[in-house]
């Protein structure tokens, strides 16, 4: 069973964890699925980058998180090796991140007044809700990388097709990271650049392959 394992210890309360990792897997568009007969949260497709697997459960203050990307031939693959770089380092780097945030001191919530104030009756009273702020995934940097690809997808798209279109599948991939992100904005311009990016690039390969036949006949 090849898959990117780690066993974090954390100690620290169970809502805290839930809470930061199921952000993480909402933020990164994961969904429930299987694998094999077993649940697993799954995200990506069949053509573009493949698909991404993650199961976790917490026990005892220890994080056992296990990832893998489903391989073309339908096994499993960890997150290293040549086949997929660029997948598995971005999906590694998520995971490092996610790995580090679940580290973060947690702030104390400010105490609830043990009594009414003064000249207030109990019942009239509002009920204080205490909330805590963390640091969580924000994946701000890729909404950033998926514009700037988007754009040099565009701008290569004639030049060089094969290099346009790469860039446009890679501003795809980065938009799907990133686009519930403090930076969606910039996310969703990188996709819609790397689909015009992709379509050009398409475009002018077909040109080139018509251009190269007509020079044979």
């Amino acid at each position: 069973m090849a898959r990117y394992t780690q066993d974090v210890v954390l100690n620290r309360p169970d809502d805290f964890v839930s809470f930061m990792m199921n952000d993480y897997l909402q933020k990164n568009s994961f969904s429930m699925s299987d694998w094999k007969g077993t649940p697993a949260y799954r995200r990506g497709d069949g053509f573009l980058e493949g698909f991404r697997y993650l199961t976790w459960n917490y026990t005892n203050g220890t994080l056992h998180l296990e990832a893998w990307l489903k391989g073309p031939f339908g096994g499993e693959h960890d997150l290293k090796g040549f086949w997929g770089w660029a997948v598995k380092a971005g999906y590694r780097s998520s995971l490092e991140e996610l790995i580090r945030l679940l580290h973060q001191d947690i702030p104390q919530a400010a105490a609830a007044p043990s009594a009414s104030p003064e000249g207030t009756a109990p019942s009239d009273s509002a009920p204080v809700q205490n909330v805590v702020t963390v640091q969580t995934s924000n994946n701000a940097g890729l909404a950033t990388a998926s514009l700037i690809l988007g754009i040099v997808s565009i701008l290569t798209g004639c030049p060089i097709p094969i290099l346009g279109f790469m860039c446009g599948i890679f501003a795809i991939i980065c938009y799907r990271s990133s686009k519930c992100s403090t930076r969606a904005g910039q996310a969703k311009a990188g996709r819609i650049c790397g689909i015009v990016g992709m379509c050009v690039a398409g475009i002018m390969w077909l040109l080139n392959i018509v251009v190269t036949v007509m020079d044979i006949l």
